[in-house]
């Protein structure tokens, strides 16, 4: 069985740590990092509202592809702030949940000061206070899941805990073994 789903949140809410436990617990899936992959696509980029419709809509047809074609299962890894990119994806994939790790504003932003990133920029929040900038949940919304398959609150729980809640979630569809 083949499947997508995408975890979406606010940055430095543990998208990246969760959706890398989640691989460790189930195997043999593909993570698409959207901070590595926009690297390759916006080498130097603007984030404007035009460039994140190009980004959201390549990684969802790159998870489409890895799915219908290859027969892998996917996690994406992105924040996609505008529920519409996420929409996209459910609409082109047969088997896609939506997972939301629920933080508050103020516990991301502390988070995103210290992580130790390989991919995300630095110092997200800082740049927020910039003129112009477009931080998802400070200069431009982040539209929340209305309805996601799963919602963990990192906040509360532990890496470890948000990513065996994913995992039952994926053993209980049938799309992972227990």
């Amino acid at each position: 069985m083949t499947w997508v789903i995408w975890i979406t949140g606010l940055p430095g809410c543990g998208k990246t740590s969760i959706a890398q436990r989640v691989r460790a617990l189930i195997g043999d899936v593909k993570v698409l990092e959207l901070d590595e992959i926009r690297r390759f696509i916006t080498p130097e980029p603007t984030y404007s509202e035009s460039e994140r419709e190009v980004v959201y809509a390549s990684l969802a047809y790159m998870a489409k592809l890895l799915v219908v074609e290859c027969q892998k299962p996917v996690i994406i890894d992105a924040t996609a702030n505008r529920r519409r990119y996420r929409d996209r994806a459910r609409a082109a994939i047969p088997h896609f949940a939506e997972v939301y790790v629920k933080c508050s504003l103020g516990t991301c932003m502390a988070r995103e000061r210290t992580r130790a990133a390989v991919h995300a920029p630095h110092g997200i929040y800082r740049k927020a206070a910039e003129r112009g900038a477009t931080v998802p949940g400070v200069n431009v919304p982040y539209e929340e899941p209305e309805n996601p398959e799963v919602i963990v609150d990192s906040e509360r729980m532990s890496v470890d805990e948000c990513a065996a809640i994913i995992k039952e979630f994926l053993v209980k569809r049938g799309w992972v073994k227990g």
